[in-house]
């Protein structure tokens, strides 16, 4: 087909939902909500840099720590199988 009408059709596809979600009221609801969320985001209290960077290096810690422990699970899981067999 040509690249014009497969781009006609995509267009009034798009068209027609977008004409559908805005006579059911759906586009005001999403509009509403987008409204609503930047209001509560604005409440909210963010860290300040260096509470982030703490918090960083927290997860950072954690993440190794269960890496480590992990590895080394696996290593004596995968020892003792080998002993059995």
């Amino acid at each position: 087909m040509n690249d014009y009408v497969i781009l006609a059709i995509w267009v009034v596809v798009v068209g027609g939902l977008f004409a559908y979600t805005w006579r059911k009221g759906h586009l005001a609801r999403l509009s509403g909500y987008v409204v609503e969320t930047r209001e509560e985001l604005k409440k909210c209290t963010w860290p300040s840099i260096v509470e982030l960077k703490g918090s960083t290096v927290v997860v950072f810690v954690a993440t190794a720590l269960m890496a480590i422990f992990t590895v080394g699970v696996d290593l004596v899981v995968s020892a003792v199988i080998r002993q059995m067999l």
